[in-house]
């Protein structure tokens, strides 16, 4: 009997330490709300954020009720703080030890089962693939003047499939993602994707499936991957499984076309060659360079180009469809320089002949916002934040939204104002609290893709097309974006008609 009563006392103890563990907050973490036994904030942060209106608002929130730029929760059991202010959010963009990703098993998901590619590695691998690859790209032409012949051919397919449209009404998700994937695409594989291509619409539509189905933490899946096996459709398990088939398919078959075809004079005419090149050469030792590898940094690149820059263009044209007055701001602009420089592709290099139009890109990411949370970030050892102890391995969400709309710097940061970023002699200029692409060495690698086709391809649709309303009532955009990963706008329907 009393070998019994050792046991149940001992099973007892053990579960009230861990019960206490579960629920004590580390010395001098940041405040935020309790922890409950086992699961944390999560289901708290899930209720907060539907109420809310998103993940971004809960923390918000969070932050006043505890009067505090920085917060300290935990998810499953996980710990995780979140930077809301400038100096805070500049502090983990640049500094080193917050350069880690987190090793969770959504994290893997996301790279099939792995952990590799460029987005979601640190360490050793995330520095020699980061450098091949950005090296490579500049190579077959990324931010350089190939990358804009690319953009003037892609831009030339937009404006004829537009005029196709004869003004009926459209919604601009049809076919803004498909031209920026093709400048990506033409650079990585030497391909280019037709319109009516059902393969890239499909993969196109699960990744925006998959946006809207997690928010940054990655969701109940991230916390308890064992939810894939009760609710596999619900966590959204099944969504990310399709989509990890069908695009290790859809990169494997260009792969395999490239090795058939893989000579040394054709090296420079992508970046898939160049890659199998390298792992021709490295054969002979152990290397990271890898066909999984591959398809994995293929993937992180097809991820960041393929919604990001689309959406911003989708929100720029809904903007003009609603103010008609940034609209002729914008196109007085444009026809002054179409008519002095007639020959000239409006490049981003030539963005100070265009200060209205370079200042209207920035308010619509900045008023927009559409990632408000980013990271996350791993602190790689133990540090400080803001006065805090950072534990390592803890997990580092950043809060650009309340950079984009700090009240105290920008002033009216809830009015759509493009002259906040033109100064008195009237030039536009980059504002230090303006970072939509992030800052350091992880700052987003499709940034210079981003702003060259957001310039180009908006200059040249205004200078052809008047952006109009559709006249049903159910076509109708809203400013209030979509929940998610990454916010985007609700489907709305516009109208582009050929100007005279």
């Amino acid at each position: 009997m009393s070998a019994f009563l050792v046991f149940i006392t001992f099973i007892l103890s053990y579960i009230i330490v861990k019960l206490w563990s579960s629920v004590k907050r580390p010395n001098n973490f940041p405040p935020g709300p309790p922890f409950l036994p086992w699961i944390g904030n999560t289901m708290h942060l899930r209720r907060e954020s539907a109420i809310a209106g998103g993940q971004h608002k809960a923390y918000e929130n969070w932050s006043k009720e505890y009067n505090s730029n920085v917060l300290g929760l935990k998810l499953g059991s996980d710990l995780v703080v979140v930077a809301l202010t400038y100096p805070l959010v500049k502090q983990v963009h640049l500094e080193e030890v917050f350069e880690g990703r987190p090793d969770t098993f959504f994290f893997r998901l996301r790279t099939m089962g792995t952990r590799k590619g460029i987005t979601g590695v640190d360490g050793p691998l995330w520095y020699e693939h980061r450098h091949f690859s950005m090296k490579q790209m500049r190579n077959v032409g990324f931010g350089r003047t190939p990358m804009e012949k690319h953009i003037e051919r892609e831009t030339d397919n937009l404006l004829a499939y537009i005029e196709g449209l004869n003004g009926s009404p459209v919604c601009p998700s049809s076919f803004l993602a498909h031209v920026v994937i093709n400048v990506l695409w033409t650079m990585v594989a030497n391909k280019h994707f037709a319109y009516e291509d059902k393969r890239l619409e499909k993969l196109l539509n699960l990744l925006h499936r998959r946006s809207q189905a997690f928010d940054m933490s990655g969701g109940l899946l991230s916390q308890y991957p064992w939810l894939r096996f009760i609710a596999p459709k619900k966590t959204g398990y099944n969504i990310i499984c399709q989509l990890n088939n069908e695009l290790h398919e859809f990169f494997m078959e260009t792969i395999e076309e490239h090795k058939r075809t893989l000579t040394p004079e054709n090296v420079e005419n992508d970046f898939i060659y160049a890659y199998l090149q390298e792992m021709k050469q490295e054969s002979n030792r152990k290397t990271p360079f890898t066909e999984s590898e591959l398809t994995m940094i293929i993937l992180d690149f097809f991820i960041a180009g393929s919604q990001t820059t689309s959406h911003t263009m989708e929100l720029a044209l809904m903007t003009l469809a609603l103010r008609q007055d940034v609209q002729k701001n914008l196109y007085n602009e444009i026809r002054k320089n179409s008519n002095e420089n007639s020959l000239v592709f409006p490049h981003l290099s030539a963005k100070n002949l265009y200060p209205y139009t370079e200042a209207f890109i920035m308010e619509v990411q900045r008023f927009y916002h559409i990632l408000p949370i980013t990271g996350p970030r791993r602190a790689m050892w133990n540090t400080k934040l803001n006065g805090y102890d950072i534990p390592k391995d803890t997990i580092i969400f950043i809060g650009l939204r309340t950079v984009l709309m700090d009240r105290e710097h920008w002033g009216d940061p809830e009015t759509f104002r493009p002259e906040r970023f033109i100064d008195d002699e009237g030039k536009a200029f980059k504002d230090d609290f303006f970072m939509p692409f992030g800052q350091g060495r992880r700052r987003c690698l499709g940034d210079a893709l981003a702003r060259a086709c957001l310039f180009s391809f908006l200059i040249k649709i205004i200078e052809h097309f008047s952006i109009e309303l559709s006249d049903e009532p159910e076509d109708k955009p809203s400013v209030k974006l979509l929940p998610g990963i990454m916010l985007s706008p609700k489907p709305y329907k516009i109208r582009l008609i050929k100007r005279n």
